[in-house]
């Protein structure tokens, strides 16, 4: 029970990094003012870790009329076409059209 706890205790410790011995940081990018410190390399930047919204609405109301809500311009009929026939063959070929 002992090492649990010690080993549990173990985890728990915060310090500050710092580069392995023998290793030194990363070079000055090319365009950045300053060399970033250990702290700003591991800080995500805002772009990599959106907010997100998952209530897109925040209160229910009702939806006003669409104007573009219309039926179809044939009154909504049915193609002419049958259920269960089958369509009629298409081909690549080119050239005049044939008739019938």
């Amino acid at each position: 029970m002992i090492i649990v706890l010690a080993c549990l205790a173990g985890c728990g410790r915060v310090a500050d990094l710092h580069p392995a011995p023998g290793q030194r940081l990363p070079v000055k990018p090319a365009m950045a003012r300053v060399t970033p410190t250990p702290v700003d390399l591991l800080t995500a930047p805002p772009y990599a870790r959106p907010q997100r919204v998952d209530e897109l609405m925040t209160k229910s109301t009702p939806r006003e009329a669409d104007p573009f809500d219309l039926p179809p311009p044939s009154g909504g009929a049915a193609p002419d076409v049958p259920a269960g026939t089958d369509p009629q063959p298409v081909t690549n070929a080119t050239g005049p059209a044939e008739t019938k």
